[in-house]
């Protein structure tokens, strides 16, 4: 495994693998790898020949200044993780490398008001912006995002889709602990007592599951027995319980087609997001989360 740190060098060494015909896959992270990344690359690997990793605290898009310097780091245990998972390449770029003199930005507002949006601001144009950028240095065929970012997933499809950039965007199922709590990389902040009252995000999706196969499907009733299960778990504040229309991320009165059903909530110190997508298939819906 090649671990790369210029974007002059990472562009020479792709372009190679293209003369070659191989397939660029490409999963962008900010490092202290869990499960969940790692099956972002079993799934690029179902797609490419080529498997490119990006690890990058991207500072642009952290309105808490705190929140970026606890962000944990730990490149040699990411290295051993990436390589065991068949990722060829790590680019691995300082702040020099990647911002110099910066002026222009990616953003798309109406998708981005809400839902995490609303609480971060300025938190999803550093996202797209360090993406248009990573694509752009890479040139992958294929790059794969997770679903327990939902958001972030979406407004990297429409970006993709609005610019014409030659990817294609897969967004990948959620990963979780034994007790059904998303991975992250945050998680490791949790203490004590948080620790196991956090599973209560997960267990609202149940209950959201569960009262949407009795039939119901208007926010007003789902978004209080959502909160309900949060609170009871007593978390520190609940961020958000939203029930979004997927295309557009706003809020809608009840389920459509293909909606989001998404929370956030701090456990401690601690901010935990999780969401389950709801499609309606002929007079059926179907819960992922």
């Amino acid at each position: 495994m090649m671990i790369i740190n210029t974007i002059a060098e990472l562009r020479k060494h792709i372009a190679s693998q293209r003369r070659n015909n191989k397939k660029i896959g490409f999963v962008p992270t900010m490092g202290y790898l869990h499960e969940g990344h790692l099956s972002l690359v079993g799934i690029s690997r179902q797609h490419s020949d080529y498997q490119v990793m990006s690890i990058f605290v991207n500072k642009m898009q952290f309105n808490d200044p705190k929140d970026y310097t606890t962000y944990p780091r730990d490149y040699e245990r990411d290295f051993a993780l990436a390589k065991g998972a068949g990722v060829d390449l790590v680019f691995l770029p300082d702040d020099s490398e990647m911002y110099q003199n910066r002026l222009t930005y990616v953003d798309i507002e109406m998708m981005t008001d809400h839902l995490c949006g609303a609480t971060r601001p300025g938190h999803f144009r550093g996202v797209l912006t360090v993406v248009a950028k990573l694509f752009n240095i890479v040139q992958p065929d294929y790059a794969v995002f997770g679903q327990k970012d939902i958001q972030q997933a979406i407004i990297i499809q429409k970006m993709v889709k609005d610019l014409d950039f030659p990817v294609t965007i897969i967004v990948a199922p959620i990963i979780r602990e034994p007790d059904g709590l998303a991975m992250s990389s945050r998680n490791v902040h949790l203490k004590g007592q948080d620790r196991s009252n956090a599973v209560s995000i997960y267990k609202s999706l149940q209950k959201a599951e569960e009262l949407i196969q009795q039939g119901v499907v208007q926010s007003y009733a789902l978004i209080p027995a959502i909160t309900d299960v949060i609170t009871a778990g007593k978390p520190k504040k609940i961020d958000y319980v939203s029930v979004v229309d997927y295309e557009t991320l706003q809020p809608i009165e009840s389920l459509k087609e293909k909606s989001v059903i998404a929370v956030a909530a701090f456990f401690g110190p601690t901010r935990l997001i999780d969401n389950m997508i709801v499609e309606k298939k002929g007079d059926a819906y179907t819960c992922v989360y």
